[in-house]
């Protein structure tokens, strides 16, 4: 093991175009579509996580106000693995592109959020509404226990579209705009984990809940900043997809357009209606969560109705929206 490292390492010494950030990128998104998102404790976003309850207990007991709070909050989360990453950059020294590639790796989630949808569509193909209720709950915050098989299909579908946006098309396009801005690999990198950070932040304290409506406040703020360019960037990348797999690429690019602003969230439209134009179905609408009914509005004209092949279509676009988002990347820097 050792000596293949070091073997590798002796390459990409030689070799710059190994410390390259497309390379990188391209070499992570092989890794994750050949291995998917690495499950153990150590995981970058677990630690993430870990961190962001620890500074919420801390905050809580410590700072009286909590506007100050929502303040402080993303600015030490976002800051503590920035602090770490550049002393083990500096450590690490030439070896340090292997904890760029893993980083890199470990931060894109396209695998793990085809391999979810699959589960969803092989329960409601083969197993029973309950395991398919089940499936779609590692997917989404609603209430599953109710859904039909068309709304646990539609619930796929739109969790499909949006994580798509929220666990890979952010994640590159920070990478790639860091590395441009700053010429360097670090700086890709360390534009990554930050948007990793408000993602995960969002993730657990954006709710407009009494618990959370003060204390992730400003969290919520920034996600919706960073992910403004990459939902609309989503929107031709759905048709493009749309197109190559033989789907209503037209209807994707018409309906994302005319719904992309149709939910409360500034970005969370704009795939999920691309995608339902794509696929000739309507989705949103009502929706229960464990706070009650939200009244969401539909978005697309086609059929509510969801079945497991349009799970399967929408699964097939997401993969060739995530290759083209990366050929892009790679053409624009070779």
């Amino acid at each position: 093991m050792i000596g293949s490292v070091a073997y590798i390492n002796s390459v990409a010494l030689k070799n710059p175009y190994m410390n390259q950030p497309a390379t990188i990128l391209l070499i992570a998104f092989g890794l994750d579509l050949l291995l998917g998102d690495p499950a153990y404790p150590l995981h970058p976003v677990r630690l993430i996580g870990r961190l962001v309850q620890l500074l919420e207990t801390l905050l809580r007991k410590h700072c009286r106000s909590m506007k100050t709070a929502s303040f402080l909050l993303p600015a030490v989360a976002a800051s503590a693995p920035l602090i770490a990453y550049s002393l083990l950059h500096r450590i690490l020294g030439d070896l340090a592109w292997i904890l760029d590639l893993y980083l890199v790796y470990s931060l894109l989630a396209l695998r793990d959020l085809l391999k979810h949808g699959e589960r969803v569509a092989f329960a409601l193909k083969h197993q029973t509404l309950d395991d398919a209720r089940n499936a779609v709950q590692m997917l989404v915050g609603r209430n599953t226990a109710e859904l039909d098989a068309h709304a646990v299909a539609r619930a796929t579908i739109e969790s499909v579209a949006e994580n798509f946006v929220d666990g890979f098309l952010s994640p590159v396009f920070w990478f790639t705009a860091g590395s441009a801005v700053s010429q360097t690999m670090e700086g890709g990198v360390a534009a990554l984990l930050g948007f990793k950070v408000i993602s995960t932040l969002d993730s657990m304290v954006g709710y407009k809940n009494e618990r959370y409506r003060e204390l992730g406040r400003i969290s919520a703020k920034f996600d919706d900043v960073l992910n403004f360019v990459p939902a609309r960037l989503s929107i031709p990348l759905v048709a493009l997809a749309a197109r190559i797999v033989s789907k209503d690429w037209k209807s994707a690019w018409r309906i994302g357009l005319r719904d992309r602003l149709k939910h409360a969230s500034p970005n969370s439209a704009h795939a999920e209606a691309a995608m339902a134009g794509a696929l000739n179905l309507r989705l949103g609408g009502p929706t229960l969560y464990p706070h009650g009914i939200v009244e969401k509005p539909w978005l697309g004209n086609g059929t509510p109705d969801a079945t497991p092949d349009h799970i399967g279509g929408a699964l097939r676009i997401s993969l060739w929206c995530g290759t083209i988002a990366i050929a892009l990347v790679l053409g624009m820097v070779y």
